[in-house]
């Protein structure tokens, strides 16, 4: 397998996990911060922003673990590859959802 295949399924798991809060809070009707917010990233953005981001991070998650190389749920490397992908993305958002919902 090409290297460049793990990078897109570490780059498609954090594309996967990035999509989660936002499709979540959207579909709940809440506001919830996005690049598109003013200040990017801080301020609140509509819910319905919120949904077709979230889609759209879920979309290229899709495309960078399925349609590239040739992912196998049953490969421990390609799951562990995608996993840490997710696991980086996941402490990055916590990190800064953090500091935005304590008004730091």
């Amino acid at each position: 397998m090409k290297w460049y295949h793990y990078l897109a399924y570490f780059l498609g798991g954090a594309f996967l996990v990035n999509s989660v809060p936002h499709i979540v809070n959207g579909v709940s009707g809440r506001s919830f911060p996005s690049p598109f917010s003013s200040p990017p990233g801080q301020g609140l953005s509509p819910a319905w922003v919120n949904v077709l981001w979230g889609l759209f991070n879920l979309l290229i998650g899709y495309l960078l673990v399925c349609r590239v190389g040739a992912f196998s749920l049953r490969k421990t490397r390609d799951v562990g590859v995608a996993g840490i992908g997710a696991l980086v993305m996941a402490l990055m958002l916590a990190q800064s959802f953090s500091h935005v919902f304590a008004g730091k």
